[in-house]
């Protein structure tokens, strides 16, 4: 357990202005994210924008201002991801800075280190692997001295399945070995930003790997405990009723993360992650056609084509989104005992990602949270927290059956 700190000042500044600060509200997630936050700010939350553009941001607060009069005169910070001492000045006046500007990888890593450096709490959407790898490595200790949570993934990347994770383990005994499968469903199509993110993630296997291998190196495993993440293989699985696609995302990643930071989750856990196909054919169609793609995004010039088909920076339209759902079950077993839970919402890719990232900001900045600090997953910053403010966002979290 780290030690206390206070994240509402520093050093170099008595008293922080603003509860939460959003880097990146000029574009269509980040415009989601602001739309939310409006919405939900507490009557005395201090929110304020930061990005490069200032004409674009005061259009950004025009339209808030229709949301919340109060922040008719929110003010309007420069941020550049190019300029380290503007990422510094901005996470020096915050208790929470989010990150809407990606892909991570390439734009990322300066405001992560301001606020580490700063010791401000921060959290973005990525799903990358490389990138929330190199910043653990680079940044986690600094986080700790200084005492911010840096929280990555904090969208449909991967909030349902850390959290759902969690809420299952919470319904067993968590005192023997326990094991847990998590299956997506939706119905989404891929966004532009998703889209970026993987294929830049599947055109650097071998940095990856890197980066993976030396944050095994230095980080701390659990005592007297052991965490496992199985890549399982394609079965029919009998509670979901779904056939079970093996997807090595991030997911998978995060939830083993928060299972080797937190007892709930017994002496010996075991997660795979999924994707759920109805029909048999899904399931060969989709190993062939990963495979396909794989091999397609190392030659550059396909990458580029692939890439050019959805632009990042747009999204569906309304209309579209209010059709567009997600289920994520997770079937946990313990000792005999077998427990099936879902968590479901709306649109993953956009809705009810910027109201997981919001919810997360606003928790970091107004609930009374574990007192640790470094790298951290949802489940380790905000746990139970998170789970009732989107239970009371919208999001469902149930026992099954």
């Amino acid at each position: 357990m780290a030690e206390a700190h206070d994240h509402t000042t520093t050093p170099e500044s008595p008293e922080r202005p603003y509860d939460v600060v959003l880097f990146g509200a000029t574009g269509f997630a980040g415009g989601l994210t602001a739309d939310y936050i409006a919405g939900r700010l507490p009557q005395q939350g201090r929110l304020a924008l930061a990005g490069r553009n200032r004409s674009k941001l005061e259009a950004v607060r025009d339209r808030l201002t229709g949301i919340n009069p109060a922040l008719s005169d929110m003010d309007l910070l420069h941020a550049d991801s190019t300029d380290p001492a503007s990422l510094v000045s901005v996470a020096r006046s915050a208790k929470v800075v989010i990150s809407t500007v990606g892909p991570y990888l390439e734009y990322g890593a300066p405001l992560v280190a301001a606020c580490a450096q700063e010791g401000t709490d921060y959290v973005d959407l990525t799903g990358e692997p490389e990138f929330v790898d190199r910043m653990f490595l680079d940044h986690d200790a600094t986080a700790r001295r200084t005492g911010a949570r840096l929280v990555h993934a904090c969208g449909f990347d991967s909030v349902p399945h850390d959290l759902g994770a969690l809420y299952t383990a919470m319904q067993l005994p968590g005192e023997g070995a326990m094991e847990m499968r998590g299956v997506v469903r939706t119905n989404a199509a891929l966004s532009g930003g998703t889209l970026q993110s993987g294929l830049t993630q599947l055109s650097r296997l071998w940095p990856m790997r890197q980066a993976a291998r030396q944050r095994r190196q230095l980080e701390t495993r659990p005592s007297g405990r052991r965490v496992r993440l199985s890549l399982g293989r394609p079965r029919r699985d009998t509670v979901t009723g779904t056939w079970l696609i093996p997807l090595p995302t991030i997911d998978g990643q995060i939830v083993v993360r928060s299972a080797a930071a937190r007892a709930d989750y017994g002496t010996d856990f075991t997660y795979s992650h999924n994707a759920g196909a109805r029909k048999f054919r899904t399931v060969p169609a989709s190993v062939v056609g990963f495979a396909l793609g794989l091999v397609a995004v190392q030659v550059p010039p396909v990458r580029r084509a692939i890439a050019r088909r959805i632009p990042t920076g747009d999204g569906p339209s309304q209309e579209r989104r209010d059709r567009t759902w997600f289920t994520v079950d997770l079937v946990g077993s313990e000792a005999g005992a077998t427990v099936h839970t879902r968590v479901s919402g709306g649109d993953p890719g956009y809705t009810d990602t910027a109201k997981m990232l919001a919810e997360s900001a606003l928790s970091l900045a107004f609930d009374d949270n574990p007192d640790i600090a470094g790298q951290l997953t949802p489940a380790t910053a905000m746990g139970e927290n998170l789970i009732d403010r989107l239970s009371t966002a919208g999001i469902s979290f149930e026992i099954v059956g």
